[in-house]
This record gives C-alpha cells, structure tokens and sequence, in this order.
C-alpha cells in the first residue's frame, strides 16, 4: 500500500485509530514480521500495518457487515477479523479489469519481459583463489594468461587442460557444464556467457568469488521474443493484481481521510488504477 510515514519514536509514541489505541506491545510483536535495518523501522512499518488493519475492521463494524470466515483444503479457517475486512474489501472495492488494449500496451512497452532466456552449452577452467588472498590471485591470473594464450592457438585442447587445471569437479568432463541458462551461474559468469557466441573463449579470465574461470561456449541457442497470444493471460493477471493493490491503497487512503489518527501519519495513495 502507498503510504508514507512519519518518524516516531517507538518508546513514547502513542498509536491510536478514532481513540482506540494500539498497545505497543501488539506493535512490538507485530514488528518481527517487517524486517528492517533499523528497529525504529520495523516498528515503523509494524504501525502502520497495525492501524490499516484497525481502520480496516472499524469501517467493517461500522457497516454491520456479516462475514463467514474461508476454511481451506487444509482446514485452516481464517479469523473472524479476517473475514471482516476480506468481506469489506470485496464489497467496497471497486478494481477496474483490465481490458485487451491495457494487455497490449504493457505488452509492447515491456517487450524484454516476454523473450525465452538464452541457454548456452559452455565449459569452463576454474582456478580457485579467494579474491582476498592476493599471492593466490596472482598465480591464478598468471596461469590464466598462460592457458588462455595457449587455447586460442589450439582451441581443442580445452578439455584437456580443464582436466589438467580446472579445481572444478567438471574437470573430469573436460570442463563440461551442460546446458546453462539464466540464473543458474554466479552474475559475473552469466555477464561474461552474455557476450561470447559459438566457439568463443573468453580473452580474459572471469574473477568471480570461487576464483578465475576460463570460459568456452560451445553452443548458444539464442532466445526468442514470444508472441503476446502466448503472454495475454500472464499480463492480464499481473495488472489485475496490480490495479488491486492500487485500489485498497486508495481506499485506505479514504478511509484514514475520515478517521482520526495519532502517532502516526498515513498520506492516501493517488494516481490511476490503470497505467
């Protein structure tokens, strides 16, 4: 939700909704569910969870609004609190479905979103060095130099000289990765995969934390944008659920407008439910 806070004092502040307060010690347990790098902050956001949730529940006692509380396929049955402002929501809230033109716009506007990944069939030597223990990087990067001119004379010796070199238990596959796509390298090996084609090897070692990796792609299988028939419903799900939470945002918003709050300050979110 789009509110912003005021800075407050946990150890003074008094937190109240319409003159009901909020023990702090209710916010003092609610704020191990809002990590934060600073306690002031957790608590913070603990408050202001805790006081949309009053107003909330106030506004949902207001309208004498009868609720059945859900019981999943676990039997878990939410609260009658639960139920309350889940009721309220439904029936107070208005979200504007988002039509086909709204799909096709977001769609054209964030056409990178849509492309299946690269993968890459690549191998690799890895020397290990620990990025802090500077007379082992200096070795490796020695070594690296020394394979890495001695590869692009003879490119098919790579997996020999993996099995000779590599600290990477590819080392008995001659460096052999298989097939790797996106995030199943550290961000520095991916970056590097990025930028080779077919039967490159990297002209420089890659420094990552477990060392230096000398790195050759065997194959890339470049991806492919997909066509908005096959992402339609993806984007109509996201921008449903994005234009909800814009909504109840606006309708909290409404609602501390109305109400009197202490010790903390919601502002009420604005702007359109559909961009």
């Amino acid at each position: 939700m789009s509110c912003s806070v005021q800075s407050v004092s946990p150890s003074r502040t008094v937190v109240s909704v319409n003159g009901r307060q909020i023990p702090r010690d209710v916010i003092a347990r609610e704020a191990q569910h809002h990590p934060s790098d600073k306690p002031t902050g957790a608590w913070e956001a603990a408050a202001r969870a805790l006081v949309i949730r009053e107003l909330l529940l106030q506004e949902a006692n207001r309208l004498v609004l009868s609720a059945e509380p859900l019981v999943d396929d676990d039997g878990r049955r939410e609260t009658d609190e639960e139920a309350s402002m889940q009721t309220l929501i439904e029936q107070e809230v208005q979200t504007p479905v988002p039509d086909q033109a709204a799909c096709r716009c977001y769609f054209e506007q964030n056409r990178q979103r849509f492309r299946t990944p690269n993968l890459f069939e690549a191998r690799h030597i890895l020397l290990a060095a620990h990025p802090r223990d500077a007379e082992r990087m200096r070795k490796a990067e020695e070594l690296a130099s020394a394979i890495i001119a001695e590869l692009h004379g003879d490119p098919g010796r790579f997996p020999d000289l993996a099995a000779l070199h590599s600290d990477c238990p590819s080392a008995s596959q001659g460096g052999n990765l298989g097939q790797l796509g996106r995030g199943q390298t550290v961000p520095e090996f991916e970056r590097a995969l990025a930028t080779l084609r077919t039967g490159d090897i990297t002209t420089e070692p890659v420094r990552t934390r477990f060392g230096l990796h000398i790195i050759r792609v065997e194959r890339r299988i470049d991806g492919r944008d997909l066509p908005f028939e096959a992402v339609h419903q993806r984007i109509a799900a996201y921008l449903s659920e994005a234009v909800a939470r814009r909504a109840v945002a606006q309708y909290v918003g409404i609602l501390a407008g109305r109400a009197q709050i202490t010790g903390i300050q919601l502002a009420p979110a604005t702007g359109p439910l559909v961009q």
